[in-house]
């Protein structure tokens, strides 16, 4: 392993500078040591945070084989902390790794439960805070608790509201895949409603919701098996509302196949309530801070229901009016939240966010939107929440042209918004105590990794709570810039440029491209701060993807942000790769039948026969149908409707025109793009005479090397930078040849 390292270092020493002595190279281990922060849950009053650290290498040694196995719970370990935060202080719950799942704060902040990994199933736990004390609590039924399971404890703190799995379920799931995955003989008939793998997979939407009381371990069950989410509780205690949704048939069609309701559970009476009769159109409802009513949007309107209305009341009917005077069509309204008092809503529509009183219906413009926010083009603003009072909204803020992110609060009466923060960092995961009087959030320089911050909500007064890699400092890291430039229809579009660690100005070197569809938020990258240790510029450009044609976007968006980089003398034009994964790793493949100006190139878990794949992942079912069809393929049509635009977007049916040096990356275990697919332009290439190498990872899955093993990922690593510093050494010897002829 240590060798493995060292080799990559050894790239990287190439173009050392002055400060080698210093500063140590950022190595693959080092990547899989950088510690990561995931805040779980805020104590009501904000005075506490429960939050899981982890690192790469709590994500290794998934058994991908075993995907779609509803019995299966992937391995992802970490620790577990509680931090005060008035004063930074932390301490952890365990003294070893562990995975847990859904922590949460009691409602007066002394208690947190959370669902441990216990071999092949979780088990309830709570931390009593104050008393530093950890108890396990194995709860009076042989039920198992559910891998998808919510836990929410009751409103009087009593309990917790969680979910189980019936009686037997875990070997009929077991069997089920079993069957499906190792016969002996599989049959697969279009007579079923359901395709084989939507009814294996479907049986880990099943629990039994309970209600548990975590001193006597009693367990109540509150409704037979079923299909269960968005769970909530009336602040009375007496409701448990939640939608449940019944599958009907496989479908092609993105949104159908399954009905769903919403429905109330009465815990006094037993009775259940149907609050929205069942339909293939889902309710998304956003429950107010009471519990007792909820909102929702539909067909452009937003509706509103309690427990005692007979029927939910349209509050946007009489708002359906035209754009304007110039613009026909009729205004449609979203749902955005609740006020903090219940008395009214905020909604969206496409002049803007608008105030609307749930009880008289009236409804108040008080943000308008801007022609350039409409378009795109002017700052991003997201809507994170109100104020306590009421009287205003924070908002999420992040500029399209340049690095400039933050938080505004937005007065209602003045209709003006003040800055709280803003500035060049980058700021993610904001959250608001519930007493309203602290905001959450992680902060990045945008080079480095992020910790967790807590301030007033007026951000007169920060506090850092986390200092997660101070070791980064003795290490050599990449620092990045927005790059804006136009593509080849005059689009303007922005990439990402990672400079190599020992940036020489007037020195050209090489640079690799990492490719998918759009970038622009910076933020620590472990990919692209190796690629700067072994010398290169790191690039993420951006394309603009076309319904029906997104394979011209690649070659019009990809080399014309390389050109500027090249223009503005920083790159080797003779030194460029490009590579990318999963869709960018298909997007790779393409790119390289239709230009011939990299030196090397690497798809990694890539599909590169758009046909083949509509039906080569069968445990994701219909997914790659409905991905050409209406999604991320871009595709716009059936096979049958277009089956030209599928062979202009199969890399394989192009292979003759590859010239560039192909590695291909893929794992034995991935479900979503088989080796199958990577194989077939292995064997193509290689029978036309290509320079082609295929790497399989026997334990690896979705991501090859890097998803697999510690071992693997050194390898994965190993060989990619292996294989541009090999083509791009190969370029300077025909530079030399070349010279010498002249000569």
């Amino acid at each position: 392993m240590r060798r493995i390292v060292v080799a990559l270092t050894l790239v990287g020493s190439l173009a050392a500078g002055a400060d080698a002595q210093t500063l140590q190279p950022f190595t693959t281990e080092d990547a899989l040591n950088v510690v990561n922060i995931s805040a779980q849950d805020v104590s009501d009053d904000g005075a506490y945070v429960v939050a899981t650290l982890w690192t790469q290498r709590d994500r290794k040694n998934v058994d991908h084989m075993r995907f779609g196995d509803p019995t299966y719970i992937s391995p992802s370990t970490g620790e577990l902390i509680v931090i005060e935060t008035a004063t930074a202080r932390s301490h952890l719950v365990f003294d070893r790794r562990v995975q847990i799942r859904n922590a949460r704060w009691s409602p007066d902040g002394t208690m947190v439960a959370f669902f441990l990994r216990d071999g092949d199933q979780y088990v309830l736990y709570t931390h009593d805070r104050e008393r530093n004390r950890t108890r396990r609590v194995d709860l009076r039924t042989n039920k198992q608790i559910a891998s998808n399971s919510p836990l929410e404890w009751r409103p009087d703190g009593s309990g917790l509201l969680l979910g189980l799995r019936d009686s037997g379920w875990t070997e009929a799931a077991r069997e089920a895949y079993r069957a499906l995955s190792f016969g002996p003989i599989i049959v697969q008939d279009s007579r079923n409603d359901f395709l084989a793998w939507d009814a294996v997979r479907s049986r880990g939407q099943l629990m039994i919701p309970a209600i548990v009381d975590p001193d006597s371990r009693e367990v109540r069950e509150l409704l037979p098996e079923g299909r269960y989410t968005g769970f909530s509780q009336s602040d009375d205690g007496r409701f448990v509302s939640y939608t449940q949704s019944t599958p009907l048939k496989t479908s092609y069609e993105r949104g159908k196949g399954t009905e769903y309701e919403v429905l109330a559970f009465d815990l006094q009476s037993g009775e259940t309530r149907i609050l929205t009769e069942k339909d293939e159109d889902r309710v998304n409802p956003s429950w107010n801070e009471r519990g007792n009513a909820f909102a929702y949007a539909q067909e452009g309107d937003v509706f509103v229901r309690g427990f005692d209305d007979s029927e939910p009341r349209n509050l946007t009917e009489d708002y359906r009016t035209p754009i304007s005077d110039d613009d026909s069509t009729k205004l449609r309204y979203t749902m955005m939240r609740w006020r903090p008092d219940d008395g009214a809503v905020l909604v969206r529509s496409q002049k803007g966010y608008h105030v609307l009183d749930v009880r008289s219906a009236e409804m108040e413009l008080v943000y308008e939107l801007s022609e350039d926010e409409d378009d795109d083009e002017g700052p991003r603003l997201t809507v994170n929440g109100w104020s306590r009072d009421g009287q205003g909204l924070f908002m999420a803020y992040s500029a399209r042209d340049r690095w400039e992110r933050g938080l505004v609060r937005y007065d209602l009466e003045a209709k003006r918004s003040a800055d709280l923060v803003k500035d060049a960092n980058l700021y993610r995961n904001w959250r608001f105590s519930e007493n309203g009087e602290h905001v959450f959030y992680t902060m990045s320089s945008g080079d480095r990794p992020a910790d967790l911050y807590v301030a007033d909500t007026d951000f007169a007064t920060t506090t850092r709570l986390t200092d997660l890699n101070p070791w980064l400092a003795a290490r050599k890291m990449t620092r990045s810039e927005l790059v804006e430039y136009l593509d080849v229809d005059g689009n303007t579009l922005h990439g990402i440029l990672y400079y190599p660690v020992d940036y020489e100005p007037g020195t050209r070197y090489p640079l690799v491209a990492e490719i998918y569809e759009e970038f622009f938020d910076n933020g620590f990258n472990h990919r692209m701060n190796l690629l700067a240790n072994a010398g290169f510029f790191g690039f993420r450009p951006s394309a603009n993807l076309e319904i029906g044609f997104p394979g011209e976007g690649w070659l019009k968006g990809v080399t014309a942000g390389i050109n500027k980089v090249i223009d503005r003398g920083l790159v080797d034009p003779d030194k460029l790769g490009v590579h990318g994964t999963s869709y960018g790793g298909y997007a790779t493949n393409l790119l390289i039948t239709q230009t011939d100006r990299f030196a090397a190139a690497i798809n990694i878990s890539g599909k590169v026969n758009i046909i083949s794949f509509l039906g080569d992942s069968p445990k994701i079912t219909t997914r790659n149908y409905r991905a050409a069809e209406e999604g991320q393929d871009r595709l716009g049509a059936t096979l049958w409707q277009q089956p030209q635009k599928y062979l202009a977007h199969t890399a394989i049916l192009y292979a003759d025109r590859i010239e560039t040096p192909l590695l291909m990356l893929s794992g034995e275990g991935d479900w979503n793009v088989p080796a199958t697919n990577q194989r077939e332009m292995y064997y193509a290439l290689r029978r036309l005479g290509k320079d082609v190498v295929w790497v399989h990872y026997m334990n690896a899955g979705h991501g090859a090397g890097r998803s697999s093993t510690v071992e693997d990922f050194h390898d994965h690593w190993s060989r990619i930078i292996g294989w541009y510093a090999e083509h791009f050494e190969k370029g300077d010897e025909g530079k030399i040849a070349t010279e010498g002829e002249n000569n």
